[in-house]
Formats: C-alpha cells, structure tokens, sequence
C-alpha cells in the first residue's frame, strides 16, 4: 500500500511495488513524482527526513536536511531569497535510501517523474490555488495552471536525468551545484562535502503502542512530550490542547541541531509539566509533502520532504528548474542563524510499532503544526482507530494566544477560550495541514489519506 498527497505519486509507488520493489524504492518513487505534481511543496532542492522499519523489524531514521553555509554570518535570518537557503538534503537522502533498503536502483525510482516533467502533468486543485496566490512562483515556469491543466518542468526533467544517470552527484559537485552556488549564498564546497546521517529514532510508549520520531534538528521530541503528558487515559480536546502548549514551549526552547532531549521525557520532566501551566507559543507557517508505503515484507516506510514554505526561497537555480527552500528562515526560532548547523525543523515522519510488530507508517504535514497534528492524530487513532477517520476529525492549532479551529469544532469555541486563548474559527483547512498513514491490522492493511489534500492511498 503506498498513500501521498497526489494520486499520480501514489499510482507511481504502487507500480514499483508492482515490480517487486520495495517500499522505499515505492516511497522515493512516489517523493520524486511529488517534485513534479507539487512544486510548491517540494522538490530537489528541499530536504527529506524518514523513518524505515525493516522486515526483521528494526527500526531507522534518516536525517537527510542540509545545514546552511559554513561561513554563514549570525545574523537575523532572510525569509526568502538566496539568503534562506540550505543545503538541498532530499537527492543525497533518496540514494542513501536506495542503497541500503532499495531493490529497483534510482534510476527506475525517478523515470515516472522525468517522464511526467517532461510531458506534462495535471494541476491537482491544491497546486493549482498555491500556485496563482504565491508571490514566490517562479515565473521562469511559466503562468499559475487552473485546476487540472497540464504544465511542463522541461528544465526539472533535465535535472532529474542527470541524478537518474549520474547518481546525487550530479546535483552535488555538477553542473547544478555551480548553478546553485552562482544563485546563492552556498559554495561548491558547502555542496560538494554535504552528506545525509543515520540516526537513532526517539521512542515513547502511548496505549500500548510505541511511537517512533526523530531526535532533533526535528521537532518530533514536542510530539513524544506531550503523549507523555497525556498519559494513556482518555483525552479530551482541552487536555490535549493544554499538553501540546506546554510540549511546544519546551521544544522551542530545547531543539537545535545536535541537542540532547532526553531530559524532556523523563518522568520526572513530565511530572512537573502536566502541573504547569503552558505560556503562549508561535510557530511560523510551513509546507509540506508525506509518502507512506508498507510493502510484502511489511517494510514499513514513511517519508516527509519539504522546500519549508511555498515555493521555499523563491529562487531558482539558473536553468536547472531547481526551485530552492528557504529553511534557514527556521532560524528565527532561535534569533540568528548558527553557520554550517541546521534550524529547529518542522519535519517529523512517524512510525507505530506494538512489540516490535508493525502497526504502520504515518505523517503529518503543514510546516510547524506537525507535532500538535501528530498528537492529534494517535489521540484519536489509538488503540484501534481507523487511519482515515483519524485524519480527517477537525483539528486546532495553537499560534501564541490564538487557538485556530475548523469548523467540526466551531461548536466548541466558548470551552476553548476558557483555556485563555483568543479562539479564532477558520473556514479554510489549508492551514491545518494534511495527513497520510497506513495501519496493519489483523495482516490487513487500512490507508488513509487527508481530505484536506489532493491525495489517496491504494493497495495491491
């Protein structure tokens, strides 16, 4: 079963399945076609963070998110702009993905989207709305699609040849890594030394289930805190509102690239915590992509790529249709960017485990409101919850004093503000993210994909 935000990429993952590959080869399959089908949300010039469980059971994360330059100076960072720019993680991470838990290689993992580049590809009704309403388009792609015309990336189509031919480094030390250092602040070095890491997933144990997220740069630690803080008994909403301001708080005070966060869920943390009150937390908006995929062997895979927000930096690299993110903004977090190191990181994949058996793949995308749509998410997912129906319940997002809601909790607004927050009822969903996740039961497995996006998740 593979589920993404567009059903091009999902059909794209099924058919590697379809050839015996695995659910990485389906997963970077489906992130590929992404670039193509949602160019504003990712692309070759993003970063990627996953989480693989293996057929013997073992459990791995993957930290492919570039640092900004080496000699980068602490300053205030630019939001957009050849200033906001990172090392492009995504290209590195996918051949460190193929090489250890891939069958098919990443020249067969990429052909659906150099095809789909080259000779067009629908605009799903997502695309096409962020498209016409950032300032950030490029305008070397052409005009903002509708709904369901067809546009090119020629230039993209290129690119990923040259990485399908040449391996990552074509982009890393080629002909893009000159025109991405002539269109930024990164140098050839910065590229050219740049290399993903293995890391060793965080863990916490939430009714029953363990809960696999990533160590820091990555927030996945706020997500971890506030299930702790929960406990397992039964969550109301003004519960888990009150355990996720309180887990932000210190994830934004805690979080950097290469911190330890243990502290942060031990039990004597957790005490002290769930008897605090929570101060007012802000977040800064974001974007992203999710593929999940479980394949025969119940490998298990779930990966999250992002440029961070629309159109990422604004900037393309030269001719190469490569369109930069702007994570360095991410340093806004803590004041000033820390040259050669990554910012606080929105991107969190997840994996669910029940004694070392596999309970599925998820992840929840929308920049900084990933962690608080996780808890969301395993709240009304577990014990035995379906994925879809756990998607879809209407969510909240805390924004320093402002709780946002959609409408299915519109009814509950006055509780809400009793909590002390300014409650605001959103109409549009777009801020609230969107979602994929895939569940085994039972030896059956039950997808799900967010309504809030375009997608869909199949199975063979």
């Amino acid at each position: 079963m593979v589920a993404s935000s567009q059903p091009l990429a999902t059909l794209a993952g099924l058919d590697a399945l379809r050839e015996g590959g695995s659910a990485v080869d389906a997963a970077i399959c489906a992130a590929a076609v992404l670039c193509v089908t949602e160019p504003h949300a990712t692309g070759i010039g993003g970063d990627l963070f996953a989480i693989v469980r293996d057929a013997l059971g073992a459990v791995h994360g993957i930290d492919a998110a570039g640092p900004a330059p080496r000699l980068a100076p602490a300053e205030p960072p630019d939001d957009s702009g050849p200033s906001s720019v990172d090392v492009p993680g995504a290209v590195a991470g996918w051949d460190e993905l193929s090489r250890r838990f891939g069958r098919l290689g990443l020249e067969r993992c990429l052909a659906p989207a150099i095809e789909l580049a080259r000779d067009g590809a629908p605009a799903g009704w997502g695309c096409a709305q962020v498209w016409r309403t950032s300032p950030r388009a490029p305008v070397s792609f052409g005009p903002a699609p509708g709904f369901g015309d067809i546009y090119r990336l020629p230039e993209l189509a290129e690119t990923l040849f040259g990485i399908a031919t040449y391996g990552p480094e074509f982009l890393y030390t080629g002909p893009p890594a000159d025109a991405i250092a002539d269109a930024t602040w990164l140098t050839r070095e910065d590229l050219a030394s740049f290399s993903p890491r293995w890391v060793e997933p965080l863990v916490g144990t939430f009714r029953g289930v363990e809960v696999h997220e990533l160590p820091p740069p990555t927030q996945g630690v706020a997500a971890l805190e506030a299930l702790a803080i929960l406990g397992d008994n039964a969550s109301e909403f003004p519960e888990v509102i009150r355990a996720v301001g309180l887990a932000l708080e210190d994830a934004l005070a805690t979080v950097r690239d290469g911190a330890g966060v243990a502290r942060l869920l031990s039990p004597e943390h957790v005490a002290l915590r769930r008897a605090a009150v929570a101060g007012p937390v802000a977040e800064p908006p974001g974007g992203t992509v999710c593929v999940v995929a479980v394949d025969r062997d119940r490998m298990a895979v779930s990966l999250l790529q992002s440029l961070y927000e629309a159109f990422g930096s604004g900037v393309v690299a030269g001719s190469s249709g490569i369109v930069l993110n702007n994570r360095a903004a991410g340093f806004a977090v803590q004041g000033t960017v820390v040259g050669g190191t990554r910012p606080y990181h929105t991107l969190i994949p997840g994996m669910l485990t029940r004694g070392g058996e596999l309970v599925g793949p998820f992840g929840l995308m929308g920049g900084f409101i990933q962690a608080q749509s996780h808890v969301q998410f395993l709240t009304a997912l577990l014990p035995d919850g379906d994925p879809q129906v756990a998607i879809d319940r209407g969510r909240f997002r805390i924004d320093g004093t402002t709780l946002s809601i959609e409408q299915p909790l519109w009814d509950r607004a006055d509780e809400f503000a009793r909590l002390g927050f300014d409650v605001r009822k959103e109409a549009d969903r777009s801020a609230f993210g969107g979602g994929q996740a895939i569940i085994v039961r039972d030896g059956t497995l039950f997808g799900g994909s967010d309504a809030r996006k375009d997608g869909c998740a199949l199975g063979i």
